[in-house]
């Protein structure tokens, strides 16, 4: 038999073994999942669920308790502007935390920025928009040298971001004097310093510009995260950095670019903030930093990076001012807020443990 008689007769043989093998198609085993496992795995699928179910519950309770007194419009509306400040903080939190980092100087950055707008206001003569400028400016800067040293030197974000808290802080006391611009001297001279504390009604409810901005900023954090190549890359390096440097991820510009959009953010809270409390003073905010930590864990985003949704920050900044306001108008001591606080702190992080268990 010659090679071109086999060659000529094996399509034909291979027709005719194929013909005769099963025509079924290939099926995985169907292990049955029992309906905690499921409710796992739609809770690692849409990690913003767990804290939405928290808020609606919160607000069910504390209206129950409280009736029209907690459910009235201005009630609804004060909680959106206790937490704005918060809210758009925890959003700069949230994009850093993503990437398994952490960021201890937001709060410093934003009263720092808010004070670097005052004084080229008020001190140097400087046009309203050009100050603002210098102030969104400023953040930025320290929100790059934060990102320089965890991407490029390599330092541990906590040790970093610890350091420049301190910096940051003790630079906005010296070159403040630790003077506080009166609210009546900015309305006067400086009106656009107190822009997002101005309000606009929408049916029944009065917002202000700063809530406004909040829900803006975390719809568009959300749409960029979820719909862009730069927020997979985000989620990528919170993963695994090593894989998303072998997958042609560019891990230090992304890591860059990331503590300088949180510092850019935090700079818009410290003008937000100025709106809020009408001055600008070096002594507000010092908080924020633990508070947008807290509005971060409670909104489902995991501590270890690469699993969560900015949604869920949203929910979990209002959880807080749920439990805040419910609690004060019931009479109830301060005290319990933080325990309450606290005791979800943990709780959230116990279920993030649990659900991470679906991806292992």
């Amino acid at each position: 038999m010659t090679s071109e008689t086999k060659t000529d007769r094996g399509p034909a043989e291979f027709e005719a073994a194929a013909s005769q093998g099963p025509q079924s198609v290939a099926e995985f085993d169907d292990h049955h999942q029992s309906i905690g496992q499921k409710i796992q795995h739609t809770l690692h699928q849409t990690p913003s669920l767990v804290p939405l179910i928290v808020l609606l519950l919160s607000v069910l309770i504390f209206g129950l308790l409280l009736g029209s007194k907690f459910f009235s419009p201005f009630a609804m509306t004060l909680i959106l502007q206790q937490v704005q400040i918060v809210g758009i903080v925890a959003a700069a939190q949230s994009i850093v935390i993503l990437t398994a980092g952490i960021d201890l100087s937001v709060g410093a950055i934003m009263v720092l920025s808010s004070v670097v707008m005052g004084q080229f206001t008020f001190r140097y003569g400087l046009p309203v928009e050009v100050a603002i400028a210098a102030g969104l400016i400023c953040g930025t800067i320290c929100g790059y040298i934060n990102g320089f040293l965890v991407a490029v030197v390599k330092l541990p974000p906590f040790i970093v971001t610890l350091g420049m808290w301190q910096i940051v802080l003790a630079t906005n006391f010296l070159y403040s004097a630790n003077e506080t611009i009166r609210s009546q001297d900015i309305s006067e001279q400086a009106p656009l310093l107190q822009f997002f504390g101005n309000k606009v009604a929408i049916g029944g409810a009065i917002f202000t510009y700063g809530v406004i901005f909040m829900v803006l900023l975390v719809l568009v954090l959300a749409y960029v995260l979820r719909q862009t190549a730069w927020g997979r890359h985000v989620y990528a390096i919170g993963d695994d950095p090593e894989a998303a440097q072998l997958s042609g991820v560019q891990v230090k510009k992304v890591q860059i670019s990331v503590y300088m959009l949180s510092g850019l953010i935090c700079a818009f809270a410290g003008w937000a903030m100025i709106g809020r409390i009408g001055s600008v003073s070096p002594t507000t905010g010092q908080l924020a930093n633990i508070e947008s930590i807290t509005a971060v864990v409670i909104g489902g985003i995991s501590l270890f990076g690469g699993r969560g949704s900015i949604l869920g920050t949203l929910f979990g900044a209002l959880i807080v001012g749920v439990f805040t306001l419910g609690l004060r108008l019931l009479g109830a001591d301060a005290q319990w807020t933080y325990l309450l606080i606290g005791l979800l702190i943990i709780a959230a992080v116990a279920v993030d443990q649990w659900i991470r268990k679906v991806s292992v």
